[in-house]
Order: structure tokens, then C-alpha cells, then sequence
């Protein structure tokens, strides 16, 4: 078993990581990955931090593969922002611990998963670092592109880049079969309905509510007659994405709040007492400020997989008639019927209604308000 094998649909990408780490004369301190939502940027990095420790090259059956990929290896730090962004302060910290010399493995390595949230101060933060990084410190960092707005230039100069592309459905549906075990019908159809996207066709397969999301949200285009129907499909849109934060965060944020309870001395008597209450006060506030970040962040990425769904829908009537195969093959009556009742200037405008919404949340705009406009635009046409 290889580290590579969930790498999908990307060989050169591949080939070009495989001899980096096991060629010194091709390998460099710095990498960024780039690629579409799907492609697989933080998969590559995980595979390639992995093929960076182990001794052949990234066999995936060795303690340093094994540790790397589970997320354990003791110099493997993987960030994944669960606020809005990634702050000056945590970026700090994160080169500190980087700038240490390797205690178990061959490299020091920091995977940032989302190296494009990075705040101004925290992009200046990892700039010295990679500018002069320690001998034995690698960076990877993930971004949708190396365009300045998710990568800054001075940082993007001093990486190596890779650039991988959005994997096949056949690909997605095979490794959806043969790594998760699911049934082949329902992985083609996952497959063919996630854009590539290897994540959301596992989510699609696993998940009903999720399925059932996906139905309702395809099926507002042509449902939006009147601008009642604009309104109450905005507040239903916005209502679920509220639901499925809150579901996931419910658990996550009172067991948080129980462990921090109980590493703060709750309930304890003697000396000191009054000291570790006001200790413990700051510390709940700094808990519940992470949390409500991180809750935002779920509710806006809830939100937004809707708008893709959207987006897509009227993508197809686009290229309805066309040899450009559908991203959403299963509601080909659908599209075939918008397209016959739209202009493809309407079909368009309603298009960028949607990444203009998608846009407004990025900038911090309220969800209601960027969902209601754009409901609107959309019934408008």
C-alpha cells in the first residue's frame, strides 16, 4: 500500500512528489499546492509529509507513514482553521515549534491546510519563516490557486509549486468503492454529482439529510415564481445551514467546555481557589470566543455547499445541448426545461447572482442579507 492511493486522479503531481522525497537534489524547503475545490491539495500534502519521513519514499505501511497520515507524528503539525481565519498569534507559535530541530523523523514539517485564510499579520508571521527556514523545517501549504488574493506574492515566490486538477467521476467512484466501501451504484452517482469533488461524493454517499439538502436545493430555481417564494426559500436556505452548525457543534462545544471545566480545578477547596476562578473565567471566554468563530465558519461552509449546488444547476443550463457533459446529470429534465424557458443572458445572470453571494459572504456580509438579495435576483431573472 502506497501513501500515494488516495491521491486521486493526479500522476504527475505524483511523480514530481515521489522524487522530491527520495532525491535531496529535488527537494526545497517551501511547497504550495493549488487546485480546485476536490482535487485533493491537503491529500497531497498529508501523502507527501508522509513520503517525506519514511525511509523508502512513502510506503504506507511504516510507523512514519502510518503516524503521519493518522495526524500523530510527533513532527507533522497539520493546520486546519476551524474560525474564519487563521490568526498573527497562532501562526507565531506554529514557527516557533517549527524552527525545532526533528525529534523522531527525517524533517520538521507544517501542513496548512488553508494557507489562503491566513490574516495579513499571520501571512507576515510564516514569511519570515520561509524566507529563512531552519535546515530540516519543510512547509506545504494549500490553496485554491496561487492567484495573490489566496496566496500573497512575496510568499508564493519562495514555494515550489504543484498544481493539481479536479479527478475524473470514474476516479472518485472507485476510490469511494475500494478505500469506504461503498456500494458501486450509489458511488457512481455520488461521483457523478460532486464535480470531482472526492470529499462531498463521500459525504453524498454516506449521508441521506444530505442527499435530501441537495433535492431542495436544486429545486428552488424553478420553483421561484413570485417574490414571496424569493423570501421564504432565502430564510429556509439560511435555517438549514443554522440546524446543521448548531448539529455539529452542539457535542463538540460541551465537552470542550467540561474538559476546560476539569483541567481548571472546577469544584476544588483550599488556597488558591479565588486565583484559578479568575484563571478559569478568561480561559471560558477565549473558549467560547474560539467556538463561536468555528461555529460561523461551519454554518458559512454549510451555507455555501448549497450555493455550489446552486451554482452548478444553472451552470448546466449553460451548457445545456451542448457535448459539455452536466454536473448535474440526475436533474437533466430540469435543465432542459430551464434552458427552454430562459434566455442564456438570464441563465447567466442568475449565475453570478450566486458567486456574487458567495463573494458577500467571504466579505463578512450577513448570510441573511446575502441569501435574500440574492433569492431575489435569482426570481427577477
Amino acid at each position: 500500500m502506497s501513501v500515494w492511493r488516495d491521491v486521486v486522479g493526479q500522476p504527475a503531481a505524483v511523480e514530481e512528489l515521489s522524487t522530491a522525497a527520495t532525491d535531496p537534489t529535488a527537494m526545497t524547503h517551501a511547497w504550495l499546492f493549488t487546485g480546485p475545490p476536490g482535487s485533493g491539495r491537503s491529500t497531497a500534502a498529508r501523502a507527501f509529509a508522509a513520503a517525506l519521513q519514511c525511509p523508502t519514499g512513502g510506503c504506507g505501511e511504516c510507523q512514519s507513514c502510518r503516524t503521519v497520515l493518522a495526524g500523530t507524528h510527533a513532527d507533522v503539525r497539520e493546520i486546519v482553521p476551524e474560525g474564519l481565519s487563521i490568526s498573527v498569534k497562532e501562526m507565531r507559535n506554529l514557527v516557533q515549534l517549527a524552527a525545532r530541530r526533528p525529534s523522531t523523523g527525517r524533517w520538521q514539517i507544517v501542513v496548512i491546510t488553508d494557507a489562503d485564510r491566513l490574516t495579513e499579520g499571520a501571512a507576515n508571521a510564516l514569511l519570515k519563516a520561509v524566507e529563512e527556514p531552519a535546515d530540516q523545517t519543510v512547509f506545504l501549504l494549500c490553496a485554491p490557486s496561487d492567484h495573490p488574493e489566496d496566496v500573497s506574492v512575496t510568499i508564493r515566490s519562495r514555494c515550489r509549486t504543484v498544481y493539481l486538477r479536479t479527478p475524473s467521476p470514474e476516479a472518485v467512484a472507485e476510490v469511494l468503492v475500494e478505500r469506504d466501501g461503498i456500494e458501486p451504484e450509489m458511488a457512481r452517482w455520488a461521483a457523478s454529482v460532486s464535480g470531482g469533488h472526492v470529499g462531498r461524493a463521500r459525504h453524498l454517499a454516506r449521508d441521506e439529510h444530505a442527499r435530501q439538502r441537495r433535492e431542495r436545493v436544486l429545486g428552488v430555481p424553478l420553483r421561484l415564481r413570485h417574490l414571496g417564494d424569493a423570501f421564504a426559500f432565502a430564510d429556509n436556505l439560511v435555517r438549514e445551514a443554522e440546524a446543521e452548525a448548531s448539529d455539529v457543534s452542539e457535542s463538540r462545544d460541551a465537552a470542550e467546555r467540561e474538559e476546560l471545566a476539569v483541567a481548571m480545578g472546577a469544584g476544588g477547596v483550599g488556597k488558591g481557589v479565588a486565583q484559578a476562578a479568575r484563571s478559569a473565567k478568561a480561559a471560558e471566554k477565549e473558549l467560547e470566543k474560539k467556538q463561536k468563530s468555528r461555529n460561523t465558519r461551519t454554518q458559512r461552509d454549510a451555507l455555501d455547499r448549497a450555493l455550489v449546488d446552486l451554482a452548478s444547476f444553472y451552470r448546466d443550463v449553460l451548457v445545456a445541448g451542448s457535448e459539455v457533459a452536466l454536473t448535474n446529470p440526475d436533474r437533466e429534465s430540469d435543465v432542459r426545461q430551464a434552458a427552454r424557458d430562459w434566455t442564456p443572458e438570464s441563465a447567466l445572470r442568475r449565475l453570478e447572482s450566486v458567486l456574487a453571494c458567495r463573494e458577500a459572504l467571504e466579505l463578512n456580509v450577513k448570510p441573511r442579507i446575502a441569501v435574500e438579495a440574492m433569492m431575489t435576483r435569482l426570481q427577477q431573472g
